[in-house]
């Protein structure tokens, strides 16, 4: 029976998740119609390997930013669990 309520709790917190960020994006496309100005970057992350992308300088760098941390953090992972596992 526990697990089920387990099962039943993470399926919920997964809907509420969607639900959230379906209210967040209408509530952004609203505010921003008529300012026409865009900006935005992105990572493709390829195992540790970061692939930085985006429109302005200041957007590139920030996300670099998280993806040069995220990297480290996987690294730093990946190293932890050879030495536990040797």
């Amino acid at each position: 029976m526990f697990t089920s309520v387990l099962y039943a709790l993470g399926f919920m917190l997964v809907v509420v998740g969607i639900i959230l960020v379906v209210i967040a994006i209408i509530l952004m496309s609203s505010r921003s119609v008529g300012r026409g100005k865009v900006r935005g970057a992105g990572v493709i992350m390829i195992g540790p390997i970061p692939i930085v992308f985006g429109t302005d300088k200041e957007s590139v760098k920030t996300v670099l930013k998280l993806a040069l941390a995220l990297t480290v953090a996987l690294i730093i992972a990946f190293l932890i669990y050879y030495w536990l596992l040797r």
